[in-house]
């Protein structure tokens, strides 16, 4: 057996322990009882220390700096062991206990989020918080010197990101989207009533079944359940799983928490399982991932065309709700653009405004400039400031996201980021499909589908997001598109 074939044997099994750990993390807020907590805790703490201590053995290490050097190697082949050394010299900054003290932590902090967030107690979670944001700053000492500390923690979800680019990106909302929404809330509200009456969670379930069949999702290599906090996970490509959220008093939740976690799964799906457990096997960045899952939500869920076909689906099933509803005022319901508290649940101009305050919020904790303690009260300040609301509790405030009980401090950008990257990927997509938006009324997403696996799925981690994003555009991620897509759209629907 050669040095390439003894690699991907070790990653391979690496993969199946983090893998394995995604079942029981799934499970976990899935599935799993109350009186499992403990012990699923320390499962997970143990899983992750196998999976450290096989990621930093010395008989990868000695691999991986032999096949460093080997000419003989593909392109594929080469950057594969790049991201792969990367990989092993950053996990070697970590002690196994560390890790598996992490784990630990976040296993206890999630269980602690889910009891806060229920009894709306803020102070049930916040030593758990505290102790979790203690290990994160220690984390990013631990990962080497950064122009700032947060930088550590952006890298492990979108590699290359700068707080000082993402300060300038949010700038451009600052002073670009900021003012556009003033322009929107100037005009008359459309009429959205009609999605807050009462919504049998059966047909709500059922239905969002349909939308994901529809955008091409395989329930063959996947399934869909309830999460308190909808998300994607996968075990491989031909196991990815969603979760959504349904609420009867109000549709809205359920249709863009399945068609988001939709977009999410098509890209793991779309991933080459003969990559498995290889960088070439994995998404590129958590920007390109939202890219994908923001492009199906927005671009083509909230588009008049999607509803054109869609509509009369809704309308049958659930016809005393809609009966007095074209689908013209359900097009401008869904779209309306007015702060709101719940970032979820948020339109997709204002919802960068939730991301905004979430950057914030987080570059100020890593730096030590906010303690655990001020953040309810900071976060309100900031939904003040930024929307205008007053926020009436913990709930619906700081203790909204699942982000944090998992540690996944770094993570908020990304979602700006993706719906940026979104909109410069669809004005493509447009030029180069033929009558790409007649196909979505028509209600066939396969054209699109069959381009994002071309263009974006099947190179795992072939290209950076930076490289992606040019070899499928021509330039780098330019936030022009957005403000562009949004200009078009919200000026005729707000006769501006």
């Amino acid at each position: 057996m050669n040095n390439y074939a003894k690699y991907k044997g070790m990653m391979r099994k690496i993969a199946d322990i983090q893998y394995s750990s995604a079942v029981l993390s799934w499970d976990q807020e899935t599935y799993m009882p109350p009186k499992g907590a403990n012990f699923r805790a320390q499962q997970l703490s143990t899983l992750a220390g196998i999976g450290h201590e096989l990621a930093t053995s010395k008989e990868l290490g000695e691999i991986l700096n032999a096949l460093s050097s080997d000419a003989s190697l593909s392109e594929k082949e080469k950057r594969n062991i790049k991201q792969s050394l990367k990989n092993y010299n950053d996990n070697l900054k970590y002690t196994t206990a560390f890790v598996e003290e992490l784990s630990k932590t976040i296993s206890e902090t999630f269980q602690a989020w889910q009891k806060a967030k229920a009894d709306n107690n803020f102070a049930l979670y916040a030593p758990y918080l505290e102790k979790l944001v203690k290990l994160k700053r220690e984390e990013c000492k631990l990962l080497g010197t950064f122009a700032h500390p947060y930088d550590a923690l952006l890298n492990q979800y979108e590699p290359g990101a700068k707080t000082a680019d993402l300060e300038l990106l949010f700038t451009d909302v600052r002073n670009q989207l900021v003012a556009f929404v003033k322009k929107i809330a100037a005009k008359p509200q459309n009429e959205d009533k009609f999605m807050f009456l009462h919504f049998d969670k059966t047909k709500q379930w059922e239905f969002g079944l349909d939308l994901l069949k529809q955008m091409g999702y395989d329930f063959e290599g996947g399934r869909q359940d309830a999460s308190s906090h909808p998300f994607t996970t996968n075990f491989s490509s031909q196991d990815v799983r969603v979760t959504t959220r349904v609420n009867e008093k109000d549709i809205n939740e359920m249709i863009w928490s399945c068609i988001h976690e939709g977009g999410h799964a098509l890209y793991e799906q779309g991933l080459p399982s003969e990559e498995y457990g290889l960088p070439s096997g994995e998404y590129v960045s958590l920007g390109i991932h939202e890219s994908q899952s923001r492009l199906w939500e927005n671009n083509v869920g909230r588009s008049l065309g999607y509803w054109k076909g869609n509509f009369s689906k809704l309308t049958k099933a659930f016809p005393d709700n809609f009966k007095s509803v074209s689908f013209e005022d359900f097009y401008k319901a869904m779209n309306i653009v007015k702060p709101s508290l719940i970032r979820t649940s948020a339109d997709e101009l204002t919802y960068h405004f939730h991301v905004l305050i979430r950057f914030e919020i987080e570059k100020a904790l890593i730096e030590g400039t906010i303690e655990v303690n001020d953040l309810s009260s900071y976060w309100n300040s900031k939904y003040k400031e930024y929307l205008g609301l007053d926020v009436p509790s913990d709930s619906k405030g700081v203790l909204q996201d699942i982000h944090w009980s998992h540690g996944s401090f770094g993570y908020f950008p990304t979602y700006s980021l993706g719906s940026f990257y979104a909109a410069q990927f669809f004005a493509q997509a447009k030029k180069e499909i033929k009558g790409l938006e007649s196909e979505i009324e028509k209600g066939n997403m396969k054209p699109l589908l069959d381009w994002l696996r071309e263009k974006v799925h099947k190179h795992g981690k072939y290209y950076s997001a930076e490289e992606l994003c040019i070899s499928i555009t021509g330039e780098k991620l330019n936030f022009k598109y957005f403000m562009d897509y949004a200009t078009n759209k919200y000026t005729q629907l707000y006769n501006l």
